[in-house]
């Protein structure tokens, strides 16, 4: 591999809280080593489009404690396709860029995946993604912050949950892992967690209010990729099974995305951050940077990528002991 002497950092996919703590610690590592750092503006979209500034020490200053991403984010199709793919690699090569570090999850990883295979230019993935459910790492970018975000919620609703005798089938974020749901029940002592890791769970629900006729107020955690249907759905349906009782639906939506990333959420993107450019310098590429066991670690693209993480079994045990 070449020399690097011109780096560039872009975030991609859904935002998650702490991508600016790692974009911060990409350009600082970068100016380290004595590299040019360019950030891409709403990721593939902008390397498409030719959306490159120069990034400097002071350009990430005061970025660490504010969520979102200043470089930006979107969805792009174009990417998918050949003709795509070159105009990012024109535009790579006509900026003198010789590796890039992405921060998303693992559909940004894929595309880096394909695209390093089909170019000579270095990627390394950093994981940021609220759902926590990337393969090969501990902990995701973000999903510390918004737990803390449901948490916070979910203790509020229950105030009011208790003052009215009502039940409340909140739904948070977590299509295809119920990482958020099973911590966030853990965490708030809610009587039932809903996850796509289970099916049939909307049975329990029946049995568990049926037992309990002396207890009137009830919060029961949806992962919104739970088989039986979101918030909304259950709570019609339990409408319809008890309609003596005050059932209601939240669904907390994209508040678990914003907000100021947690002391960890900053520690893990920081390091992170360094990682991943330390591993670039060390001629790695088509990796991603996890942090395992409290030590970062390399996993490559495509064990990341086929790799299904999902709840463990003991954890699930966990929150049904403590739910009943």
């Amino acid at each position: 591999m070449a020399r690097i002497k011109r780096l560039a950092v872009f975030t991609s996919g859904g935002d998650a809280p702490g991508m600016n703590a790692a974009i911060r610690a990409v350009v600082r590592t970068g100016l380290s080593y004595d590299l040019e750092v360019f950030g891409i503006l709403r990721g593939y979209k902008g390397m498409i489009n030719n959306d490159f500034i120069p990034l400097y020490s002071k350009s990430v200053g005061h970025i660490i404690q504010q969520g979102g991403t200043i470089l930006r984010t979107a969805r792009c199709a174009e990417f998918r396709t050949e003709e795509g793919r070159k105009k990012a690699y024109e535009n790579l090569k006509k900026n003198k860029i010789d590796a890039v570090i992405v921060i998303g999850g693992d559909g940004s990883f894929s595309g880096a995946g394909i695209f390093s295979a089909e170019y000579d230019i270095p990627f390394v993935g950093i994981p940021g993604t609220i759902d926590n459910d990337m393969y090969g790492t501990d902990f995701t970018i973000g999903f510390d912050t918004a737990l803390n975000t449901v948490t916070e919620a979910i203790d509020r609703i229950k105030d009011t949950a208790t003052s009215h005798d009502r039940i409340f089938f909140v739904e948070v974020m977590g299509r295809d892992a119920g990482f958020i749901a099973v911590r966030a029940g853990i965490a708030t002592g809610a009587e039932g967690v809903l996850i796509p890791e289970i099916d049939n769970q909307e049975k329990l629900l029946t049995h568990f209010i049926k037992k309990n006729p002396h207890k009137k107020s009830h919060i029961f955690i949806v992962a919104e990729g739970n088989k039986g249907g979101g918030a909304v759905v259950l709570t019609e349906a339990m409408k319809k099974e008890f309609p003596e009782l005050s059932i209601r639906a939240t669904v907390l939506g994209h508040t678990q995305r914003g907000g100021s990333p947690t002391a960890f959420d900053r520690f893990l993107a920081s390091r992170l951050g360094v990682a991943a450019v330390d591993a670039l310098m060390d001629n790695q590429r088509s990796v991603m940077v996890g942090y395992k066991n409290h030590e970062v670690i390399h996993m490559p693209f495509n064990k990341t990528i086929k790799g299904a993480r999902t709840v463990s079994a003991d954890l699930i045990r966990v929150s049904d002991i403590l739910t009943t």
